[in-house]
């Protein structure tokens, strides 16, 4: 599992909604989301709001079905949400995803919408393996949110990063 030094105390991350395929001639990082993905995002957004999860910031792949997915969280929390949003997110390594997390010392939480694999990948570094597989046992499905809260250190150098809770539509 991996440390992040100081830890927010929460840590939200989002896969996009669904999206249609690519278009002829259009590429992968303009699709947008399709009919289901606009319901799951409202349906992921809404829910996360009424649960009271508002991160304090949002950082966000700039390919357009995550730019979609953050209007949806943005209208259900709030719309002065701050957001940022990062080219590097999109096509990204794990160690990107991790080092933005990494970099938001002055945050309470943070929420990320990213792409799979490494959105997954991210969450399985934060918990482990044997616990996001308990979570979700099928994989990081399209607008999945985990929502990870650091519980400090706990046997040896572990982080205690665990799932408080995991919303799909």
């Amino acid at each position: 599992m991996v440390t992040i030094d100081p830890p927010p105390f929460r840590i939200y991350l989002l896969r996009h909604a669904k999206s249609g395929w690519a278009k002829p001639g259009e590429r992968d990082f303009d699709r947008t989301l399709d009919d289901q993905g606009y319901a799951e995002a409202e349906i992921v957004a809404d829910m996360a709001a009424d649960r009271n999860y508002r991160p304090d910031i949002v950082i966000c792949s700039t390919a357009v079905r995550c730019r979609q997915t953050a209007d949806a969280i943005r209208r259900a929390m709030d719309e002065t949400l701050e957001m940022v949003f990062v080219d590097e997110l999109y096509n990204a390594p794990l160690a990107t995803y991790l080092a933005l997390l990494g970099a938001q010392e002055e945050k309470q939480s943070v929420m990320l919408i990213g792409h799979n694999p490494t959105i997954e990948e991210a969450l399985e570094a934060l918990v482990g393996a044997d616990r996001m597989v308990a979570a979700i046992p099928g994989g990081f499905p399209t607008a999945g949110l985990a929502v990870i809260d650091h519980r400090g250190v706990t046997s040896g150098a572990e982080t205690g990063w665990v799932i408080a809770d995991f919303i799909t539509a």
